[in-house]
Parts: C-alpha cells; structure tokens; sequence
C-alpha cells in the first residue's frame, strides 16, 4: 500500500505506507519469551516477572492482560498469542509505565506539610493575567483534573454592597462568587476524597467578609472544617480531612489590629492574598468603649476569622523572621518565585526545615501577564507544598506540575521522600550528593498520530519527521536533555537510541518526553508530550501516554519505551 500526498494540482508525491510491525529488538523479545511462534500464560507469567518486574504477579494477572487484547482476534487457540497480540499488548493501557489512576499508594495519615499539594493560581481566569474572561469553568476543570487548592480574589462590586471574583487592577471581567462556591462544593471530590483548600485574596471590609463568611458556611455546611482549637502542634492528615473543606486567608484586619499587629505592606507582599500573620494565640479581643459601628465591625471580623481553618501570613522583617518556626503552631507564609530564589541561595536548608512542620505557597510574578508558569522544581527540592500555577497557561514547567501529580493515583496529594522530612540530616539540594542510581531509557518505536491527526497535519508533502526530546527534571546535577534521531517520512517511527541518566537525587526527579516533526524551514511540530515522576516508574517495556499541550491525552499516541535502574533503587515514598 501506499501514500499519496498532492505536491500541486497536476503532481503528487507517494510514498509506501509502512505497516505497525514491531521493531527488531521486540521480536527478539518475544522469541525469548516463547514456543514456535506462540507465547503460553506460563510464558507471559515468566515475561511479565522477569522483564516487567511485576514479581508479584499471578495468572490472574496474566488472564487480564489475555482479556485486554481478546477483542482484537489475535489468538491462537487455546489461549496461546502471537508476536501481533503480545506487541498489542506492550502498546495498551494495562502496561502503562505508571500505577493505574486512582490507586492511592502512599501513607495519607502523616500532617498535611509532609505533602506537595496540587495548587491553582487565580483558578478563576481563563486567560491571561490582564484582560481574560473569569469563569467557573476553569475552577471546574481543575478540580476534575486533581487540583485541590483552588485561589479566588475578593474585591467589593462597583456598588459596594457584594463581594465578587476578579484579578484587580486588570481589565479581566468579574464572576460571581456564589457560582464560584457552588462550583468548588459540586467538583471538590470528583477525583478523590482528599480535602479542597480554597485560598482567599480578601480585599473586602468587615461588612462584606461577614457576607462572605455567610455564604461560605450555607454553601458548604458540615463539609467546612473548622479548627476547633488555637494551640495545635501539627497539622492534619489528609486522611482526616477526607471530604472538608479548608478556607485559607489572612485574618481580618480588625483582629490583626486588636493583637497590635501592624497592617502595613511590605516588600514581599506581592500577593495581596498575605498579611503579617497576628503574633500569639490569644483571641481575645482588646479594647474598651467602642461605639455600635465599632463592634459590629469586630463581630463581623469574628465571625469570618473563625471559618479560616489555615491562617495565612507572609514573611516580616529579615529572612530569618521569616522563617522561624513556633513550636506550639504551624503557620502558612507565602512568596513569589523570586524570593523563593533570593532566599534559598542563603538560607536553603532553613526553607526545608521550616517546610517540615509549615506550609509554604510559592506563586508566580507579577510580570507572567501571559500566565506562563515558573520551574517548580526549585520549590519542591526545598519542601514547598503549594506550588501556585497558572492551570491556564501551556509549556513545559506545567507539563512537569501535572507530571509530578500523576504520582499517587492522580489524588492531588504527593508524600515528600523522606529526605526533606529528616529532622536530624537537613537535605541540602544544593549540595553536590554521590550518585545513586543510573536510569536507562530505551525508545524503541511510536504509533497511533496516523489515527489523531490528519494526513498533512505535520507536512503537506509527506508522511512526518518525528524525534523524541528526553530529559530529567530535578536537582541541578540531575536535570539534563538528549535527543533521538529523526525517523524520516514515517507514520510508526523505528529508534534504536539508549540513553543513560545518572542520578544524585532520584527521589525528587521526573521523566519528560517531548515528540515533534522535524521542520527544515520553519519551526517544529508539536506531536504530543508527557513527564513522569520516578518514584511511581515501573521498569519494562512500556506503552508511554503522550498528551497534548494542555495535558490531555490523546486517545492513540504512544511511545514504546524500557526502563531500568542500575543498581536497582527502592524509592522510600511512606
């Protein structure tokens, strides 16, 4: 068979289709692994131990996988399978690189500052920073795709007499706040029951935060959680939030006056979502002779500091101030990308200390008007939790968010290894480490953009150029690049490239893909990407998922790659 493409109204190039028949190296598998051709249940039992490292595995195993490929008429009676039904298996969805989705694997009981949190940044816009649309819609999105920090900015309509969502001092539109809640309380749980924080940048007087307060508590009744006590030495578990709600701001101005705290911005307070966290624990309110106004004032601050589950402030006075732990309360601070940089070039091991027992909210600078998205992986080797990103921009650093919130069954909670929770060695991720393990990769082949694109998708004169870009997200020893060569006018591309990835910190490091169509005169084609984080890689041959720029798969592309760790690694999740 073959392939015509038209080249202009009287000519036409064609080009012989070649078949999805599988590469050398995988018939040299198969014939390993079998009997004249045929491959037995006894046969695919010692494949998927030996090769796929599934020692757990039983026949019951064997006979799922046996039922994957079934409807596909590749069998040889009495269930034994030829080379076309074990190549159809190795591309399938039961021999992913990754534990199947939902299936939550790591120990959910530990406080919540021993997680990276998947966190959203201004949830509500569907655009860029300054003239967008604000929408639930977006908020819905994320919270299906695992996101459970959900950020919403308050300011008073024009009228002043509500509150409503937008991003001010830009021209995007508003939304209103009641569908934004209605939204959050529909969608919180659809991927898993873990807990929803909603992250509030209050620009409200006290009248309207008692509204807000109002709102909030019919909306989500019994699903709010409220903290019940003001002397907690450690945060809760997920396990213990499961189905709550946590509403996250900075206390009312009024309550942070009446403890003589000073209100004023300073240098660090980007993000108008942060005020100076109130000094002691003590709620009583101070004062005497107030008028009528004062104290409803007051009473309205009251109300609507009590549903604030995890109270928010950011850093005051020097970096070391900063940073202080109290040891009778955990807090939450936030910065931006930039002073995570500043402060991690001085005080590294101190942001992984004070990570340990706090919650740190890194979000993005004020100048990402297009709402691109900073490299998260400065904050994640120093223990930041909330890694606020822009769920509406496209590129590689938000292909590395979703990367890292694939682990754990996609439930939006990740467990730090436990080098960032050693209170005795604080890890130092700028320190040169030994290495510890060597990741090889193989890519052996790719199919199944012939069944997602059009035929001149990616050239109009012939079949596409595809290459692979493969690389390392993690520490700075670790993080480094390769590339396959070009498979030229080929719909199933054949490489025969092996690449080795030495690794200092693998615990923290992710696996990225990135296949495009080559372009001699103008710029590459995009054709499909993924990252996958290595604490979750299963060794084998595996059918890799790419997706696309906005991180949803595609229904038929994939790659064909093995991995293996050598010396082998046990990756310490619990």
């Amino acid at each position: 068979m073959s392939e015509t493409f038209k080249v202009c109204f009287c000519c036409s190039r064609s080009f012989k289709e070649k078949t999805r028949q599988p590469p050398g190296s995988i018939k040299r598998l198969f014939e390993a692994y079998s009997r004249n051709g045929k491959m037995s249940s006894d046969d695919l039992l010692r494949f998927v131990s030996q090769v796929q490292g599934e020692v757990h595995a039983g026949m019951d195993y064997v006979q799922d996988i046996l039922h994957s490929v079934k409807h596909h008429n590749v069998f040889h009676i009495h269930g034994l399978i030829h080379l076309n039904a074990f190549y159809r298996y190795l591309f399938s969805d039961a021999n992913s690189p990754l534990p199947l989705s939902g299936q939550v694997h790591h120990d959910m009981k530990a406080p919540l500052s021993h997680y990276f949190v998947y966190t959203g940044h201004n949830s509500y816009l569907t655009g860029n920073q300054v003239n967008s649309r604000s929408s639930v819609e977006p908020i819905v999105q994320a919270l299906r795709t695992g996101v459970k920090v959900i950020e919403l900015d308050l300011w008073p309509n024009p009228s002043g007499n509500a509150a409503e969502v937008r991003h001010g001092g830009t021209f995007t539109s508003h939304e209103d706040l009641q569908k934004c809640l209605n939204a959050i309380k529909d969608n919180a749980f659809h991927v898993s029951d873990y807990p929803v924080m909603i992250t509030l940048e209050d620009h409200l007087p006290p009248n309207l935060q008692g509204q807000v307060a109002k709102m909030l508590s019919k909306t989500f009744r019994g699903m709010l959680f409220r903290s019940g006590s003001e002397s907690c030495k450690h945060l809760p578990s997920p396990e213990e939030l499961e189905r709550k709600i946590l509403i996250s701001t900075k206390p009312p101005k009024e309550y942070l006056e009446s403890q003589g705290v000073q209100t004023s911005r300073t240098p660090m307070d980007e993000d108008a979502s942060w005020s100076r966290l109130a000094s002691g624990t003590n709620l009583a309110w101070r004062g005497e002779n107030k008028n009528p106004e004062e104290e409803e004032e007051e009473s309205e601050a009251v109300g609507y500091r009590d549903l604030i589950a995890v109270q928010a402030g950011n850093c005051k006075n020097s970096l070391k101030d900063c940073l202080s732990d109290d040891p009778e309360k955990p807090r939450r601070i936030s910065m931006n990308e930039q002073w995570l940089e500043t402060m991690v070039r001085t005080r590294g091991t101190e942001v992984v200390r004070f990570t340990q027992r706090n919650l740190v909210r890194i979000y993005p600078k004020s100048t990402r008007v297009d709402s691109s998205n900073f490299d998260p992986l400065v904050a994640w080797t120093h223990g930041a939790q909330m890694v606020a990103f822009n769920m509406q921009g496209h590129g590689k650093q938000l292909w590395i968010m979703q990367g890292m919130f694939r682990g754990n069954g996609g439930c939006g909670y990740v467990k730090k290894p436990r080098i960032l929770l050693d209170t005795q060695t604080i890890f130092d991720p700028c320190k040169r480490l030994p290495i510890k393990t060597t990741l090889k990769v193989n890519i052996y082949t790719g199919q199944g953009w012939d069944l997602d694109f059009p035929q001149t998708h990616f050239d109009q004169y012939s079949p596409p150029d595809f290459f692979v870009k493969i690389g390392i997200a993690g520490v700075p020893r670790d993080t480094v690049s390769y590339r396959t060569q070009t498979a030229v006018d080929q719909w199933f591309p054949i490489w025969k490239d092996e690449f080795l990835f030495q690794l200092s910190v693998p615990e923290l490091a992710l696996l990225w893909f990135r296949v495009q169509d080559y372009d001699n005169d103008t710029q590459n084609d995009f054709a499909g990407q993924t990252c996958l984080p290595l604490p979750e890689l299963k060794s084998g041959v595996r059918a890799v998922r790419l997706h696309d720029r906005a991180g949803k798969a595609y229904k038929n592309a994939r790659l064909l790659v093995s991995f293996s760790f050598d010396p082998p690694y046990t990756f310490h999740i619990s």
